[in-house]
């Protein structure tokens, strides 16, 4: 298993930071692939292996400001990985991040919220 997958974002595809060694899980700015699900499957198949053996704790850290419809299917596989490390018996959670006033990133925290088995906290930052 690679140790690290790192994707510097643009203005269409978000930063991804996936490092194991240093326990850093993050994905932020804007997800608008063109193929969703191209995007996302090396990210997907990085959390598939590294369910196999995961930290002790997984904080999954979110700061999109906007994602698309198409990008909510892969996000929420990619999500849904930390599920199997609870499964487990370690400990996983998800800080999902948004602006004040921000009332769509908001909502779609608490769909995903409503949606996952992971512990999931809302977090709101002052523009």
């Amino acid at each position: 298993m690679k140790q690290k997958l790192k994707i510097t974002g643009s203005e269409d595809l978000p930063e991804v930071i996936l490092d194991k060694e240093k326990n850093k899980f993050k994905i932020s700015g804007h997800s608008l692939p063109e193929d969703p699900y191209e995007f996302y499957s090396p990210l997907i198949s990085w959390m598939d292996e590294y369910v196999k053996k995961p930290n002790p704790v997984t904080h999954f850290q979110i700061y999109l400001d906007y994602f698309n419809s198409s990008s909510v299917k892969q996000l929420f596989f990619l999500l849904s990985k930390l599920e199997i490390i609870i499964k487990n018996g370690k400990e996983a959670k998800i800080t999902w991040h948004y602006q004040s006033g921000d009332d769509l990133m908001k909502s779609k925290g608490m769909g995903f919220k409503k949606l996952l088995h992971v512990p999931l906290d809302l977090k709101e930052h002052r523009k």
